[in-house]
């Protein structure tokens, strides 16, 4: 036996009513009866009911028809307007210097919160302060950004700076709200919900086909409605306030016909060659149908023209693959061709697609299957397979209902409760400022925690799906801390180096002050402290700090003033010695450097003279009886501060010393007696001879180099 199931549903668009009787026999539908009745004023605008008790009217005055050959009716299943969805786009940005690589909570939090923004921007544009007031149907991300450049995935990256923009569609609440209430006021219940572009996508483009990119548009009366699918799922909705009424408007003005009659006039057109129409002036007037379309080409030209912007606005840019067609307005002679060659498509990739284009859905003979019944029939197939559920959620205890257009999660209770997820993150903790080295700098606070959400008790993430009831609490992230930073923190590890001087090891830190007084490495930084590290870079620091101030002030320059004019004699200065290697005060240090020290020396006056060729002195070597002498003659003087030096007193680096020249004149017989002590014989009677070279001389002859000198002492006689 076969099993049957009635199906009530009602399009309620712009212009009129329709109500469809739908049975379903074994998982095959047949439409069994439909009805259209038009509204008898205007109660509707852009697919929200404005007046409740006038489409109420329409509403019961159909109900009551279907009654009398089906029974009564007391559920029906219906469809929110396409029409009345807002597609917005929004970016947002986020800082992520200095944080940690980022998470896949982290990107959803971004996402969300452009989501949010698209939110605020869609009750923005129709006057509404709270961005809530507005069901998110769904949103995909355009692009990821991290530091200006497009790139694939912001998880595990790091920069300076996060972006995201994505395209959401959002359904007003009052929408479903009004709908609502025109049902009850009919004595209908609200069997399912489904949206219109659904509704004629569920039953053209199977999920098999939605991994192709095409465009569907539903041209009623006085809008078009758009629905785009590609990679799987419907990726964007949109409207454009322009249709079939403005076809009808522009055969009205061609032809000066009142406006039902131009609406007749329209419908002719699609089945005559000819029509025959009484114009408002009474008089009677044929044309071909050729002649009218000619007439109306600039209204199908720009229907066309708005209908194709906004497909590429909604696809990015681009032209779908193909474009389907249905409604009452998609009949307008010549719209298909001229749709294609705005998108710049074949002819044969945009069609009108009517009833028998749906699969496992018959038509009773009596009924039109024109492509005006296609959302209708789609409502009540999509709205009994796909119903769309109301679903509540508490949200910190209080309660949310969401529209179930898609698998809702976290995230969506979060944005239906109007919570801004920015401010229940944690606040960065207070930064500090401080001067190192003269220099200002900030030391930031830790970072805040994102908010702790849990569902049902449990912590979850914000792209967890919920169920009917489930209660969420959100609870604000902690708060940063203030920076928690030592003075050694600023400092770089490698500055502290293990040394060895004159065989002693040694640990050099840098040497640390804070606000002008000595500090340690270990201690911590306070908001506004003036910092001030000194280095251990140089030998002089280094032998400086550790107080081997002797070995600094013996490898000085060894340095003499001779008669004013400073003299330098390195090989008279200490050195100092880097692993065996003569060093200089600025030479660098390294860990593990061996220093050593080598005394300087101190010369006497001779040594130094001689070190700078000075003469000082006139010489000669004589022979005096018998034995070789050396007779010196000074030429000059040597004084230090005002005392006379000798040729073996020393000099020390610093010395002032002057050397005055004097006339030594030439050496005689007498100089001699510098050099020797003459002692008279015991057996003289105190006469002598002098001899020089064996010649008998005086005391003041002058002698030189070589020569031989004598002292004869004649014996005395003995009596």
């Amino acid at each position: 036996m076969k099993k049957k199931q009635k199906i009530f549903a009602l399009d309620i668009g712009t212009r009129s009513v329709v109500g469809i009787i739908l049975e379903e026999i074994d998982g095959i539908f047949q439409v069994s009866d439909i009805l259209i009745e038009e509204h008898k004023k205007r109660a509707m605008l852009d697919g929200q009911i404005h007046d409740v008790p006038a489409v109420s009217e329409v509403i019961s005055s159909i109900k009551e028809q279907l009654e009398k050959k089906h029974g009564p009716l007391y559920k029906v299943c219906v469809a929110a307007a396409g029409r009345a969805l807002k597609t917005e786009t929004a970016l947002s940005t986020s800082t992520i210097k200095g944080k940690p690589l980022l998470q896949k909570n982290d990107v959803l939090h971004l996402e969300l919160s452009a989501v949010q923004q698209a939110q605020a921007a869609a009750a923005e544009n129709e006057n509404d302060s709270k961005g809530y007031h507005y069901y998110c149907v769904g949103y995909s991300v355009l692009f990821y950004r991290l530091d200006g450049e497009e790139i694939g995935s912001l998880i595990d990256q790091q920069g300076d700076e996060a972006s995201v923009e994505i395209i959401a569609t959002f359904l007003p609440r009052v929408v479903v709200d009004s709908l609502i209430a025109a049902l009850t006021r009919s004595g209908l219940e609200m069997e399912a919900l489904t949206l219109e572009p659904i509704a004629a996508i569920n039953v053209l483009i199977p999920e098999s086909m939605r991994r192709l990119n095409v465009a569907l548009v539903d041209i009623g009366a006085g809008t078009s409605d758009i629905a785009i699918t590609n990679m799987g799922t419907v990726i964007a909705y949109g409207m454009v306030p322009t249709a079939g009424d403005e076809i009808t408007e522009a055969i009205s003005n061609e032809l000066l016909l009142d406006f039902p009659l131009a609406e007749q006039a329209k419908r002719d057109l699609q089945s005559s060659e000819e029509i025959t129409v009484t114009d408002i002036l009474g008089f009677e007037t044929s044309f071909t149908s050729h002649e009218v379309v000619e007439k109306i080409s600039p209204s199908v030209n720009r229907l066309a023209g708005e209908i194709s912007s906004e497909i590429l606005r909604l696809n990015n840019g681009k032209p779908p693959q193909a474009v389907m067609l249905v409604g009452g307005g998609s009949l307008t002679p010549g719209l298909p061709v001229q749709l294609a060659s705005s998108l710049e498509l074949h002819a044969n990739r945009v069609a009108v697609r009517g009833v028998d284009a749906i699969q496992n859905v018959t038509v009773s003979d009596e009924v039109t299957k024109g492509p005006e019944l296609v959302t209708p029939i789609g409502i009540a197939i999509a709205a009994k397979q796909a119903p769309v559920q109301y679903v509540t959620a508490y949200v910190n205890d209080q309660p949310v209902r969401l529209f179930e257009v898609k698998d809702l999660t976290i995230g969506d209770c979060l944005l239906a409760a109007g919570l801004k997820l920015t401010k229940w993150h944690g606040t960065p903790g207070n930064g500090f400022f401080v001067n190192v080295n003269g220099q200002d700098i900030t030391l930031p606070g830790g970072h805040g925690e994102p908010p702790l959400i849990e569902k049902n008790g449990h912590q979850c993430a914000l792209d967890e799906k919920i169920q009917n009831h489930d209660r969420i609490s959100v609870q604000k992230g902690k708060d940063g801390s203030s920076p928690h930073v030592t003075i050694g923190d600023l400092v770089d590890s490698s500055s502290s180096k293990q040394i060895v001087i004159d065989g002693d090891p040694h640990l050099l830190s840098p040497l640390v002050f804070r606000n002008n007084q000595i500090a340690r490495l270990e201690d911590i930084i306070g908001d506004r402290d003036s910092i001030r590290i000194e280095l251990i870079d140089t030998l002089q620091d280094l032998l400086t700090h550790l107080g081997y101030n002797e070995w600094m002030g013996s490898t000085k320059p060894y340095r003499i003033s001779i008669n004013g004019v400073d003299t330098f004699f390195p090989a008279y200065s200490g050195k100092l010695l880097i692993n065996g290697i003569e060093a200089k005060h600025s030479s660098k240090v390294k860990n593990g450097d061996v220093i050593t020290y080598k005394p300087g020396v101190t010369p006497t006056v001779n040594e130094l003279l001689a070190k700078k060729q000075f003469t000082v002195a006139k010489a000669i070597t004589i022979t005096f009886n018998g034995q070789e002498l050396h007779l010196r003659k000074e030429s000059s003087s040597i004084t230090r501060n005002g005392t006379k030096l000798a040729m073996e007193d020393r000099l020390f680096s610093g010395d002032n010393i002057l050397i005055e020249e004097q006339q030594a004149g030439s050496f005689i017989f007498q100089d001699l007696f510098n050099a020797v002590e003459i002692n008279m014989p015991p057996h003289s009677n105190g006469s002598f001879v002098l001899l020089k070279n064996g010649v008998e001389t005086t005391f003041y002859e002058e002698i030189e180099q070589g020569d031989e000198l004598e002292i004869i002492w004649p014996q005395a006689s003995r009596r």
